[in-house]
């Protein structure tokens, strides 16, 4: 018995950080959206009850460090299953770079082996389940576009943005979440850009989300990679209507409307890095 899985990635279009919590978590409040750039998980059961995780990219774990791996382990453990699995992950989506691209993998792992071990489980006790691997695998157990709240593990759905292009592009630099988080400073009084954002896509006013794009977390990955910043100018100059870092970083989107603009801003950032991708926002339908 075999399943095939998509994981797409996910881009921030807001993200405010609102305080640092007593379990060690920060509290936020973002508005993710899914783009249409996917990993592929490949799954087939085992009567031999083992989990084996192979990847398309060599230098990955596919042990228990792999996060498609571990969901497979919750599951086995939480609900006694006796079956195994072999999971294949085809890699499209660049590894560490702020796009969500493990969680991705996580919540299609669940969803697959959901169905493929007969488990039964609802999308709700999918997102719970995924709570416990990682912030952003109930936003990916769901898809589409989503106001996040908590650590990231409260969604509320909301309509898709209008349609548009979006160019994403991963310097070849590391980022760690947690020293960026660490090195944050918190205005707890500021305002609430998610809110903006979440009126901006209801009102379906594309103008208005290019205005609204925010990210916290940017000026700190900006000040230890400022090639980051380089990349937005870029993405700016050669005719992108907005430009914003997603999540910790490194990778920078910009949001196009015109597709005839596509292929100059494309072209500009290829000369300054190597993985740059042109792709659309998921709609709510395809979600």
């Amino acid at each position: 018995m075999k399943r095939s899985v998509n994981a797409p990635a996910k881009i921030n279009l807001s993200l405010d950080v609102l305080g640092k919590r007593d379990d060690g978590y920060h509290e936020v409040k973002m508005v993710m959206t899914q783009v249409d750039l996917s990993d592929r998980l490949d799954l087939q059961r085992r009567g031999d009850g083992l989990i084996k995780v192979e990847m398309s990219e060599g230098f990955l774990p596919a042990d228990q460090r792999n996060l498609a791996y571990q969901a497979a382990a919750l599951l086995k453990h939480r609900f006694s299953v006796t079956w195994g699995v072999s999971i294949y992950i085809y890699k499209n989506i660049p590894v560490a770079a702020g796009l969500a691209g493990g969680s991705s993998d996580a919540a299609a792992a669940l969803k697959g082996l959901n169905d493929l071990w007969e488990l039964g489980l609802s999308m709700d006790e999918l997102a719970v389940l995924g709570a416990e691997l990682g912030s952003d695998v109930p936003f990916c157990v769901y898809g589409g576009t989503a106001l996040a709240t908590g650590r990231g593990e409260f969604i509320e759905q909301i309509p898709s943005p209008p349609p548009c292009w979006v160019i994403l592009a991963k310097p070849p630099v590391g980022v760690s979440t947690g020293d960026v988080y660490k090195k944050l400073k918190i205005n707890e009084n500021q305002t609430s850009h998610s809110d903006l954002m979440v009126e901006a896509i209801y009102h379906n006013d594309y103008a208005h989300i290019c205005r609204s794009l925010y990210n916290a977390l940017e000026q700190v990955t900006l000040s230890i990679h400022p090639e980051i910043s380089r990349i937005k100018e870029r993405m700016r100059d050669s005719g992108a209507d907005a430009a914003m870092m997603s999540g910790s970083g490194p990778t920078v989107f910009g949001l196009i409307k015109k597709e005839a603009k596509l292929n100059r801003v494309y072209n500009a950032l290829r000369g300054f890095c190597d993985q740059v991708y042109a792709v659309r926002l998921i709609s709510e339908k395809e979600a």
